[in-house]
């Protein structure tokens, strides 16, 4: 471990870890998590920061259990994580005693690339080897172990063998110059850009060949890392994830070429063609599984900024394609909103009137992390992402990864010595499911900033009810919860902000704090409208 650089280990230790755990050496950190959940997902943003492997350790097949909807998002996000877990001693397994997981290889499944039970204690060893390899190689994932607790007393004749593996996989080029032929004659092309730009560092290649092939470009749907800066005068916006609405919105190009994103991430059902009449698709992807699942169009498998480097040397340069006008993060085609009203002391802030004032309040460096997806439209409008590595939301739409992904975050970015302030804007509702993880920002003293939007509902379940003709829906009222005062029961400073003015002091004062900060601002429950 020490030797692959996996000197942080992320958990929350059960009984059968302790062994594993025992004489933790002076050069190792143990992040403690108070639940496993949390731990996966600081882990996550750890990884993602860093652009490393992060191994995590929760609680035999319990611990597991709880973690598996961030593990679900850690899969989806294309995370390279190391899961691990202590399973009783190796005599009592086939009495399936008390905290057995008795099918360790079947329990984390679909949500890990490999799992896998060493058979002797002898394989540990080479077992950590191969889940790194895993774990790393294309697509990037979540892997699991389940690691008896007796083996780690037993005497080990194997060697500790670490070697290196790759996590870049080129394009067959005979394939990618056919690609590139069929981008140059198209009459109308477009880009369709996903995370997996995002995550190689592509922004550079990405803006190259928009500019080179005179395309507009947009965020694939429900894009959890923005790919191209939305400043640019070819983004396009982020396209909606329902079937006809996507269809609908790309009408009128001949080619759609998507890079690092499945074709297509869809939620509600809203029927239509897969993709506009007389358009034919491209797809770029390091994920076969990706390839195989899409519905249309013709594929490669590479490492999505190796693929644009290769088109941008292949693709003549176009005429300068005219700005395009950007359309606004919506489930639906949007027209770009009017501006919400001035925020001041008059009444709930809006949300948007919130984000506004957050993009004055912090400084333009800021990291951003999102968990209230009725907002999301908005925030991104106020807050328009123009830096690489300055957003993260989650990829699954599983409720309860972004709090304790931003603790990793703001981690990552106190080690790297970046130093950047995270910001977590986050609804009152989501941040019930994981906020436990203020405890570990507490604890390590990280200045992570959290705003909480009280808007005493499920907002987005409501505009879903709306989508899907359902009136009545029980449950998707949340009346009575004071996030600042359960922020101050973990150990961070919790403050309240009901105007303008007192969103701006508040953010001030956490800007000079060495700890985390949580600012719940109640804020207008109007409920917004998907299509």
């Amino acid at each position: 471990m020490r030797n692959l650089g996996l000197t942080t280990v992320f958990g929350n230790p059960g009984s059968t870890e302790e062994t594993f755990l025992q004489d933790f050496p002076d050069d190792f950190r143990f992040v403690l998590g108070l639940h496993e959940a949390s731990v996966v997902a600081i882990a996550d943003g750890y990884a993602q920061a860093t652009r490393s492997v992060a191994i995590v350790n929760v609680h035999t097949g319990a611990g597991i259990s709880n973690a598996m909807g961030t593990i679900l998002t850690a899969a989806q996000n294309h995370t390279p994580l190391i899961v691990t877990a202590g399973q009783q001693t190796r005599e009592m397994l086939l009495m399936e005693p008390w905290l057995t997981n008795p099918e360790p290889e079947v329990l984390a499944r679909p949500w890990v690339k490999w799992a896998y039970q060493p058979v002797r204690p002898d394989d540990v060893p080479g077992a950590f080897m191969r889940a790194y390899a895993v774990a790393l190689q294309p697509p990037a994932g979540p892997v699991f172990l389940s690691l008896p607790l007796d083996d780690w007393d037993a005497p080990c004749s194997a060697t500790a063998v670490v070697r290196s593996v790759t996590s870049r996989v080129a394009p067959d080029p005979a394939r990618l110059a056919q690609f590139a032929q069929r981008l140059t004659e198209a009459s109308s092309p477009v880009l369709v850009l996903g995370a997996d730009v995002a995550r190689a560092g592509g922004w550079d290649a990405a803006v190259t060949l928009a500019e080179r092939a005179g395309t507009p470009v947009w965020a694939a749907p429900a894009c959890e890392r923005p790919p191209f800066p939305e400043d640019h005068p070819l983004y396009a916006g982020g396209l909606p994830f329902a079937q006809g609405l996507l269809s609908q919105q790309l009408a009128g190009h001949d080619l759609i070429v998507v890079i690092g994103a499945p074709v297509f991430r869809y939620y509600p059902w809203v029927p239509g063609p897969y993709l506009p009449s007389g358009a034919e698709l491209l797809h770029v992807t390091a994920d076969p599984d990706e390839s195989a699942r899409a519905p249309v169009g013709d594929s490669v498998i590479a490492d999505p900024v190796l693929a644009i480097e290769a088109l941008c040397e292949l693709v003549p340069q176009r005429a300068a394609a005219p700005a395009v006008q950007t359309v606004e993060h919506r489930m639906a085609p949007h027209p770009p909103a009017e501006p919400s009203v001035a925020a001041d002391d008059a009444g709930p802030l809006t949300p948007r009137a919130l984000f506004r004032l957050l993009r004055q309040s912090f400084p333009p460096e800021t990291v951003l992390v999102e968990e209230s997806p009725s907002n999301l439209a908005d925030l991104h409008a106020e807050w328009p992402v123009t830096e690489p590595d300055s957003f993260y939301t989650f990829a699954s739409g599983a409720l309860g990864w972004d709090l304790p992904a931003a603790v990793g975050l703001t981690l990552a970015e106190r080690d790297s010595q970046r130093n950047r302030p995270v910001l977590a804007v986050i609804g009152d509702g989501s941040l019930q499911y994981s906020i436990q993880a203020l405890y570990t920002a507490a604890l390590l003293e990280l200045p992570l900033i959290v705003v909480v939007l009280s808007n005493n509902e499920y907002a987005i379940l409501k505009a879903f009810s709306k989508l899907e003709q359902s009136p009545g829906v029980p449950g998707l009222d949340i009346p009575g919860l004071r996030s600042d005062l359960l922020a101050q029961g973990y150990g961070a400073t919790g403050v309240r902000a009901g105007t303008a003015d007192e969103v701006r002091a508040a953010v001030a004062e956490a800007l000079k704090r060495s700890g985390p900060t949580v600012i719940e601002v109640p804020v207008d429950p109007t409920v917004p409208s998907l299509t």
